[in-house]
């Protein structure tokens, strides 16, 4: 199994199946990349890295959503 830390929470994922980047995630997790900031390790990602910014077992990741609304 491999990890992530995704908000606070350890999340795992069968052997070769976690995602390899950001925008790999947020497919996964069904998040709409317009709607969303990243930030690994501490470093926010920009939204136009998030194809190239890989991941690696045991990161702490941290998604912000941007809801409309008031």
């Amino acid at each position: 199994m491999e990890m992530l830390k995704i908000n606070g929470v350890d999340r795992e994922f069968p052997a070769g199946q976690m995602p390899k980047t950001i925008a790999e995630l947020l497919e996964q997790l069904r998040i709409e990349t317009a709607t969303v900031v990243a930030e690994v390790d501490g470093l926010i990602v920009e939204r136009e890295k998030f194809a190239k910014t890989k991941l690696s077992k045991g990161q702490s990741i941290e998604l912000v959503r941007f809801v409309p609304g008031g």
